[in-house]
């Protein structure tokens, strides 16, 4: 199983690049890929413009940088979510749903590779849990979120109220995989936590990983895709990919 993490982040766009060579995707494809790839340097270039570009005194300047910094990106995943709802499932690499996904990943680059950028907003309380529903996601009332909790999914979570995530959490609600004929493949699905439960610090928790209420898992756990967590144990295995 290879499933992506903030720990491999740099390799990612490696694997999806192998991945398009050895299947059948034209070269518009490819092309849309690489375009797609600058979404995050351009964030950057367009928060740095609004801060150094001369439209008005500092604090305007700094109003609108925060706001390209933190609001543009989420409006911009609603848009991509708009035509309806996101499927989930196994999706070929290359495909239609693929590059949606991808423009949405990519949009969220910068918040993987600066986490201090989203511990800022966790100083407040409410704000980050406010934030993620911008970006689509379901999350309920007076959810905890310790240090050093990573999301790279943001849009596909359902989090019910009174959750609490240890630190180091990880939430990742896709994965890349080989399938049976050996061709790479993308696996997407809503992580979801049901209310009260809490997640021990450290746990990866991937595409389609469902954790009743009321559970508490152990520290460092790993879940596979589609695992169903109830009474500390894995009450459905779902789908293993090697």
């Amino acid at each position: 199983m290879l499933a992506s993490s903030s720990d491999n982040l740099a390799a990612e766009p490696k694997v999806v690049r192998a991945a398009l060579n050895s299947t059948e995707v034209c070269w518009s494809g490819r092309l849309l890929l690489l375009a797609l790839n600058c979404v995050p340097m351009t964030h950057v270039l367009i928060v740095v413009g609004l801060l150094v570009i001369r439209h008005g005194g500092w604090p305007a300047r700094i109003g609108a940088g925060l706001a390209a910094l933190y609001l543009l990106p989420p409006l911009m995943a609603r848009l991509i979510l708009f035509p309806g709802t996101f499927p989930q499932g196994r999706f070929a690499i290359g495909s239609r749903p693929f590059f949606r996904w991808w423009s949405l990943f990519q949009l969220q680059i910068i918040f993987c590779r600066l986490p201090a950028l989203e511990e800022i907003l966790r100083l407040v309380p409410g704000l980050y849990s406010f934030w993620l529903r911008l970006w689509g996601a379901r999350i309920g009332r007076l959810t905890y979120w310790s240090p050093g909790t990573t999301i790279t999914d943001r849009s596909f979570l359902a989090i019910g109220n009174d959750v609490v995530f240890g630190a180091g959490v990880r939430l990742n609600a896709h994965v890349l995989a080989k399938n049976q004929d050996g061709q790479m493949q993308l696996i997407l699905a809503p992580v979801n936590v049901g209310d009260r439960a809490i997640v021990g610090g450290y746990s990866l928790l991937t595409a389609g990983t469902m954790i009743s209420p009321g559970e508490i898992t152990r520290a460092c756990l790993l879940s596979p895709p589609f695992s169903v967590w109830k009474d500390g144990k894995r009450i459905k295995h779902g789908e293993e990919f090697e």
